[in-house]
C-alpha cells in the first residue's frame, strides 16, 4: 500500500514531467536540441526527496492502521485462545488431580478390603483347624474308647475261656491221673481222692 500510493504519485510526477517533456521536446526538436539529455536527469521515485513527506504520511496511517488492526483483533483474539487454552489446561490439570485422588482412595479401599479379607482368611483357617482338631480328637477318643471296650470284652472272654480251659484241664488230669494209677498198680481210686492229692500238690 506504502509503496502504491508513493508510485501513484510519482507516476502522476512523472506524467506531468512527461507532458513538460514533452512540450519541451517540441521546441527542442524545433530548435534541434536532443530530448534524450534531457530525460536522463530524472531520479528514481521512492528516492526522491520531493515526495519523503507523502511517504512519511502513508507511512504513519498504515503503522497507524496496522497498530489498530493488532490491538483491536488480533491481540485480542490471541489473547482469547491463550486464555481459552489455560482455562483449559486449569480444567485438565483439576480433572487430573480429582481422578488421582478418587484412585488413591480406590486403592486404599482396595488395600483395606484386602486386609480384611486377609485377616478373615486367616480367622477361617483358624477355625476351620481348631474346629478339624477337636473332631479329630473327638473321632479317636471315640475309638479308643470303642478299642477299650473290645479289649475289656476280649479279657473278659479270654478270662471265661481261661476259667473254663483250666476247669477242663482239671478234669482231664484227674481222667488221666486215674487212669495211670489203675495201669499202675491195677486199683482204683476216686475222684475225690485225685482232687485232694492235686490241691496238695498245688499247695507245695
Amino acid at each position: 500500500m506504502f509503496v502504491t500510493a508513493a508510485y501513484a504519485q510519482s507516476s502522476t510526477t512523472e506524467g506531468a514531467e512527461a507532458h513538460d517533456a514533452a512540450a519541451a521536446g517540441e521546441v527542442h526538436t524545433e530548435t534541434g536540441v536532443a530530448h534524450e539529455a534531457d530525460h536522463g536527469a530524472g531520479v528514481f521515485p521512492p528516492f526522491d526527496t520531493t515526495h519523503f513527506a507523502s511517504q512519511l504520511l502513508w507511512l504513519a496511517i498504515t503503522f497507524g492502521l496496522f497498530y489498530l488492526l493488532m490491538s483491536k483483533v488480533i491481540i485480542p483474539r490471541i489473547g482469547g485462545i491463550l486464555e481459552t487454552r489455560h482455562d483449559r489446561i486449569a480444567q485438565d490439570l483439576d480433572e487430573a488431580s480429582r481422578l488421582k485422588g478418587e484412585a488413591d482412595a480406590a486403592i486404599a479401599a482396595y488395600e483395606q478390603e484386602l486386609a480384611g479379607a486377609r485377616a478373615k482368611g486367616h480367622s477361617i483357617a483358624d477355625t476351620a483347624r481348631e474346629a478339624a482338631k477337636a473332631k479329630a480328637k473327638a473321632d479317636r477318643d471315640g475309638v479308643e474308647a470303642g478299642l477299650a471296650k473290645k479289649i475289656a470284652a476280649a479279657e473278659t472272654r479270654i478270662a471265661d475261656i481261661k476259667s473254663k480251659a483250666l476247669a477242663d484241664v482239671g478234669a482231664i488230669a484227674e481222667e488221666t491221673a486215674t487212669a495211670v494209677v489203675k495201669q499202675l498198680i491195677g486199683g482204683t481210686v476216686t475222684k475225690a481222692e485225685i482232687a485232694a492229692a492235686f490241691k496238695a500238690s498245688a499247695g507245695n
